[in-house]
């Protein structure tokens, strides 16, 4: 494949972060995430090989995609996963392999996924509390994922940054509990408080970012925190008296559209260049009928270019994202 230049949308926004779907499949059944009745998964025979991730991954990384991350549905049901992290390790010019996980099956593989290449882990951890945990996800074991948290740690999958998901009347007065249970592993977690977005249907309410720093500021003193951790799209204070730092992602009420630097392939190899886009050609079809690499570029390219300057999703209302999380990819 020839050299290409960097993917840069028509607002001048340059593409160097892919989040890559490896399954729809999730061991979970949350409830800002699914229907209580659940999905149709992908036919197995859709899903994208490891070996055509790989050759994805190549071409993107040639086009300037620097960080990779992980995802699903939840990437660790998938068998062999180390397959994958070893090969998209090896990539030349790829500077970040993350993977973001509900961490239910990792005290396990942690160490494996380390020794293949993987550098980050991003853990989905919406209560403490075991009940309520149990409730959120329909099923999980809070004990099996604080056990995945530690294997990590243990790994050096690091630092760890512990995602929760913020609903109105369901675990909004747990965000100064979080604070306080990882202040305790300031020096390598960080916690992110993320505003709920509704997929096809608004099932639950989100909660701003500024009220959650006003309910902290009861409890703490939050200090502005200058420093980047990647090119995400999160806002990070520390807490002064205990020197955790968190960050706040928030879509809805402090949209960052006009920075946003990334793309998201899901598992059949469908590339969503935003959230409220679900109507993009399959790189797995070109693909698998025999495109080259400077071809496939080429229609990334386009597809890049085509990207919607912003979503129309709001707080109270708007048109919610296009599709299912857990089939986009987070």
């Amino acid at each position: 494949m020839s050299p290409s230049p960097p993917l840069i949308d028509r607002y001048g926004r340059a593409h160097t972060y892919l989040r890559v779907s490896v399954t729809d499949r999730c061991n979970f059944r949350c409830v800002y995430c699914m229907p209580e009745e659940g999905l149709d998964w992908m036919p197995r025979d859709d899903i994208l090989t490891y070996e055509e991730i790989a050759r994805l991954v190549r071409i993107f990384v040639g086009m300037g995609v620097r960080r990779v991350r992980l995802t699903g549905g939840e990437p660790l049901i998938r068998r062999d996963l180390e397959r994958l992290v070893a090969a998209l390790g090896a990539i030349e010019g790829l500077d970040d392999l993350a993977m973001t996980t509900n961490a239910h099956r990792l005290a396990g593989c942690a160490e494996t996924l380390a020794r293949s290449g993987l550098t980050r882990l991003n853990v989905s951890l919406d209560s403490l509390d075991p009940e309520t945990f149990a409730r959120l996800t329909r099923g999980g074991r809070l004990d099996k994922v604080l056990a995945g948290i530690d294997a990590a740690r243990a790994a050096g999958l690091t630092p760890i940054k512990i995602n929760a998901v913020i609903l109105r009347g369901e675990n909004d007065h747990e965000v100064p509990a979080l604070v306080e249970h990882f202040s305790a592993h300031a020096a390598d977690t960080v916690v992110r408080f993320i505003e709920y977005m509704p997929f096809d249907a608004r099932w639950h309410r989100s909660v701003r970012a500024r009220e959650l720093r006003t309910q902290l500021s009861r409890f703490y003193t939050l200090d502005p925190w200058g420093e980047r951790m990647g090119d995400g799209p999160a806002v990070y204070w520390r807490v002064r008296e205990t020197g955790l730092r968190i960050g706040f992602i928030s879509p809805l009420s402090e949209k960052f559209c006009s920075t946003c630097n990334r793309l998201r392939m899901m598992a059949n190899g469908h590339l969503r260049t935003c959230l409220s886009d679900d109507g993009t050609p399959s790189l797995r079809d070109l693909l698998r009928g025999g495109a080259t690499d400077d071809q496939l570029a080429a229609v990334i390219r386009a597809m890049v270019l085509g990207k919607r300057e912003g979503h129309g999703c709001t707080v109270e209302g708007g048109v919610p994202f296009e599709g299912v999380m857990t089939r986009v990819g987070g």
